[in-house]
C-alpha cells in the first residue's frame, strides 16, 4: 500500500476535535487516510519535506456553479443587484453543452485546487443543450478532487413569472426522474467516498412549492443532501414574503427544508429567529462573503450563526458572481466583513480558517474530512511561509493574516493534485486554452 510521509512540518494547524496545533510533526498517509502524527515517523514510500511549510486540512467549498467560469467578468452583470444580475447571462448559459460544462468544471476545481481545496460541491441547475450532471462529475475525476456535486433544477420560466428564460427551465417530473437516475448512478455514501450526489432545485423563486417539497421527500428517501439558495438580500425577503406570504427561513421550514441533511447558500438577511431555527434543527448554512460582496447583497451574521451553533462553511459561490474561485481568499474576506460588522475581535483567523475547513466538512456532511486525525481521510494542504507573504510574520500559522493564497501541495486521499504550486493531475495550461477558446466562440 502506497505511503507518503510529510516531514517536519514548521505548524500542523490539525483542527482536531482538541484544535490541537503542532510543531516539528510528521504526518503519514497511507491507503487514503491519515496513519500516524508524530514526530520521527518513517516510511519505505515518498516523502516529501515540510520545514518552512505550516499544514492545513485540505480546504472545503459548500457552494459553487462551476459552470460559470466560462463566464466570470461579463460587461452587462458587472455592476448589478441580484435580480438583475442574473437575467443578463442568461442568454449565454443557453448556449452551452457538454463540453463547456465539462471545461469549465476542470477549470474551476483547478484553481480551487491551488488555493488548496480538496472537497467542493457544485450546484448546477441547467442543463441546455444535452448537458447532464456527469459531465461535472467527469472533470472531477480527472482533476482528482473529492466532488459532491447537486442535481439542480429550475422549473418556472419568464412566461410564468419567473426568472429565468423558458429555454432553461425542466418539467418538474423529468427533473425528479434525473435525480434518481443521477444519484442511483454515481452517489457513493460510504466513509471516504469521493462523489456523494445532493439534490437541489435552484430556489425557492425560480422552482414551484410542490418541487421543492417533492425534491426534500426524494432525497430522504434516497439518504442524500439538499441545497439551494436562501435569504441572499433583500429582494429575496421581499419576494418571499410577498409570494408566499413567509420570510425565507420559514418557508424553507414549511417545505421540509431544514435539518442536518440540509444546507442553504448565502442566508445574508437570516433574522433572529431564522438564526435560532436553523440552530435548532442544525441546518447549515453555506457562506459566500465575495459574491455577497460583489453583488452588493450584504453581510452575513456569521458571527451570531456560530455563536447560536449553526453549522456554517464557505462558499465561492459561481465565477460569474465573485468572479473567483480562491478559498484561502474567501475565508480571509469572512474574517475581515465580520470585523467590519462586530469590531476586530469578531473573529480570529484560525477560527476563519476553521469554518473553511471542519465547518464546511461538517456542513456537507463529512466528519470524515476537514481535520488532520489517525483515521481521518488524507486531504492535506502544505502552506509554503518562507515566502514574501509571510516575511516579517510573527505567527507564521495566521495564515489569513499574512500568508500565502496559493498552495505548494495538495494531497486528496492521499494522492498528489498540487505539487511545488502546480497542478499535476491534468495539463492545465492545455485546460485554459481551451476553455479561453469557448470562451471566444460564445463571445462570438
Amino acid at each position: 500500500m502506497a505511503e507518503i510521509l510529510i516531514r517536519g512540518a514548521d505548524h500542523v494547524l490539525t483542527m482536531n476535535d482538541a484544535r490541537e496545533e503542532l510543531r516539528g510533526a510528521d504526518i503519514l498517509l497511507r491507503g487514503g487516510v491519515i496513519a500516524g502524527i508524530g514526530e520521527g515517523l518513517e516510511t519505505r514510500g515518498e516523502v516529501v519535506e515540510a520545514r518552512g511549510c505550516v499544514v492545513t486540512p485540505g480546504l472545503v467549498n459548500t457552494h459553487h456553479h462551476l459552470y460559470q467560469t466560462l463566464t466570470r467578468a461579463v460587461p452587462g452583470g458587472q455592476d448589478s443587484l441580484l435580480f438583475v444580475w442574473l437575467q443578463s447571462p442568461h442568454p449565454i448559459w443557453a448556449r452551452f453543452g457538454p463540453e463547456e460544462m465539462f471545461v469549465s468544471a476542470q477549470v474551476g476545481l483547478a484553481e480551487l485546487a491551488l488555493s488548496g481545496c480538496s472537497l467542493s460541491s457544485d450546484h448546477l441547475y441547467l442543463y441546455p443543450n444535452g448537458a447532464r450532471l456527469e459531465d461535472t462529475i467527469a472533470a472531477a475525476a480527472e482533476v482528482g478532487l473529492r466532488f459532491h456535486p447537486t442535481r439542480g433544477a429550475m422549473s418556472i420560466g419568464e412566461s410564468e413569472g419567473g426568472l429565468p428564460p423558458d429555454a432553461l427551465v425542466e418539467a418538474e417530473a423529468a427533473i425528479l426522474e434525473d435525480c434518481i437516475r443521477v444519484i442511483d448512478a454515481f452517489h457513493d455514501g460510504a466513509e471516504g467516498s469521493m462523489c456523494r450526489v445532493g439534490v437541489a432545485p435552484c430556489s425557492p423563486f425560480s422552482v414551484s412549492r410542490d418541487l421543492m417539497r417533492e425534491a426534500a421527500l426524494l432525497a430522504r428517501d434516497k439518504g442524500v443532501m439538499l441545497h439551494t439558495h436562501l435569504a441572499e438580500n433583500d429582494e429575496d425577503i421581499a419576494y418571499s414574503e410577498a409570494q408566499f406570504g413567509y420570510r425565507p427561513g420559514q418557508y424553507a421550514e414549511e417545505l421540509g427544508w431544514t435539518g442536518a441533511d440540509v444546507w442553504h447558500a448565502h442566508c445574508v438577511k437570516l433574522d433572529g429567529a431564522e438564526i435560532d431555527l436553523f440552530a435548532r434543527s442544525r441546518t447549515g448554512v453555506a457562506h459566500c462573503p465575495c459574491s455577497n460582496c460583489r453583488l452588493g447583497s450584504g453581510i452575513a451574521p456569521v458571527r451570531a450563526m456560530r455563536d447560536a451553533g449553526v453549522p456554517v462553511g464557505l462558499g465561492v459561490d459561481g465565477s460569474a458572481s465573485n468572479d473567483a474561485g480562491n478559498i484561502v481568499l474567501e475565508a480571509r474576506q469572512a474574517m475581515l466583513l465580520q470585523r467590519v460588522a462586530r469590531g476586530a475581535d469578531a473573529m480570529s483567523a484560525r477560527e476563519a480558517l476553521e469554518i473553511a475547513t471542519r465547518g464546511g466538512a461538517d456542513v456537507l456532511g463529512r466528519p470524515d474530512c476537514g481535520r488532520i486525525a489517525v483515521g481521518k481521510r488524507a486531504d492535506i494542504a502544505v502552506w509554503d511561509v518562507s515566502g514574501v507573504e509571510s516575511a516579517g510574520s510573527w505567527d507564521p500559522a495566521a495564515l489569513l493574516l499574512a500568508g500565502p493564497v496559493k498552495v505548494r501541495d495538495l494531497f486528496v486521499e492521499g494522492r498528489s493534485v498540487v505539487r511545488e504550486g502546480q497542478v499535476v493531475t491534468v495539463d492545465l495550461p492545455k485546460v485554459v486554452e481551451r476553455q479561453n477558446a469557448l470562451a471566444r466562440a460564445l463571445m462570438g
